[in-house]
């Protein structure tokens, strides 16, 4: 029994190693690597040799096709950790022979607003050959799924071993020119840089993928959750007569948290940006500046706010309202729109927002239902005490006692 249980442990073990090294090999059919690495996206790895006494690298992407009528590339940023600027290379389907080949382009910012096809020219580094294969030989075709590799051989620049690695894939190439990759969190974060002399990467990914989380768990608590808490506040205590001013601080106390941690979240989106060249979230930028600058005249707002006698009090706080539900509307959308943006749309961490956002609005509706009563309580007994009637029952509830 016992031999049987360790039987079944090292075949376990050796399952696990070979499915961990099974996107990690420096042996194809036509040559052997040195070194190999697993990327950190879309299950690519890379295989390479570097001879230092001419600065050569022959080097092998594995990639899979998304689409049978898609594309796989990768390509070096000579200047820094990011698409743009890149030269790549990238392989499709010949749409005249159907057979595979591999186009050099280069990925200047034309290329992220789509202003013009990608158009392949020749490669201002020194591309010493290139070339592509499928999985399966000559006979394989492009499928989803379907395995590929692109070759290369390089002459890097003496004494510059550190080259900053970008790799994607895409649904569709029109004619000879590849459109735009998905944008899921993994395409946007197929970046490392890899020192080829000695086979160490560090993943542009990780480090942006926590600021990434930070900034989204900021914001949301912040502008997704303090500032309608704070509004809320105001709304339903400042009728509380037994709170007196205490409504008022509660008020002005959570938003100014708010704007404090919004603030924090807004410059980290700022560096997000910089970190991340060739990446723009256009709608969520745009209503990140927004919802910034409406909270900072909120705050503002506080250190101009004129006495309850003085007559431009109603402008006043017809402009506190108007700005502060606009700050609160724009705010929760562009919560949600960072969820997109971030490809969490159907994520436990948007789930537990929505609980949290689904929770205050409930309270907030039971808070108008209960305004609503008391409102029309009061009104009503003003009315009855305007025609007397109330003065009458109070005699007659006296003379029956």
């Amino acid at each position: 029994m016992l031999r049987r249980h360790l039987l079944l442990l090292l075949l376990l073990f050796s399952f696990v190693s070979v499915a961990l090294s099974a996107h990690c090999t420096t042996v194809t059919a036509t040559k052997t690597f040195q070194k190999c690495m697993n990327l950190p996206t879309q299950q690519a790895s890379i295989a390479w040799t570097f001879h230092p006494h001419n600065a050569t690298l022959d080097l092998v992407f594995f990639g899979n096709f998304i689409s049978p009528s898609g594309w796989v590339g990768w390509g070096i940023n000579p200047s820094s950790p990011g698409m743009t600027g890149a030269r790549a290379l990238i392989a499709f389907s010949d749409p005249n022979s159907g057979q595979i080949i591999t186009l050099p382009y280069i990925l200047d910012p034309t290329v992220k607003l789509q202003r013009s096809p990608l158009l392949s020219r020749p490669l201002d580094i020194r591309l010493l050959s290139s070339s592509a294969a499928l999985y399966g030989g000559k006979m394989a075709t492009v499928h989803n799924g379907a395995a590929v590799q692109i070759y290369a051989t390089l002459k890097l620049t003496p004494n510059k071993t550190k080259i900053h690695f970008i790799w994607n894939r895409g649904l569709y190439v029109q004619g000879y020119s590849p459109t735009i990759h998905p944008t899921t969190s993994d395409d946007l974060s197929s970046i490392a840089t890899l020192d080829v002399a000695s086979g160490t990467a560090a993943s542009q990914s990780g480090g942006i993928e926590t600021l990434r989380v930070i900034h989204g768990i900021l914001n949301a608590v912040s502008w997704g959750l303090l500032l309608p808490i704070g509004a809320v506040t105001a709304r339903y205590l400042r009728n509380v007569q037994a709170l007196g001013p205490a409504w008022f601080y509660a008020h002005a106390g959570v938003q100014l948290a708010g704007f404090a941690l919004g603030t924090i979240g807004f410059v980290i989106g700022i560096r997000l940006g910089e970190l991340s060249p060739g990446v723009e979230y256009s709608l969520h930028r745009k209503l990140g500046i927004a919802v910034f600058t409406l909270g900072g005249l909120q705050t503002l707002a506080l250190l101009f706010r004129p006495k309850t006698t003085n007559k431009f009090r109603k402008y006043w706080k017809s402009y506190h309202h108007f700005v502060g539900y606009a700050c609160v509307v724009m705010g929760v959308v562009n919560v949600f729109q960072g969820f997109e943006a971030m490809a969490e749309s159907g994520s436990y961490a948007k789930l537990a927002y929505c609980l949290g956002l689904s929770t205050l609005v409930g309270v907030c509706v039971a808070l108008e239902v209960n305004s609503w009563v008391v409102f029309c309580r009061k009104s009503q007994e003003e009315k009855m005490r305007r025609e007397g009637l109330i003065g009458v029952l109070e005699k007659e509830s006296g003379s029956y006692s």
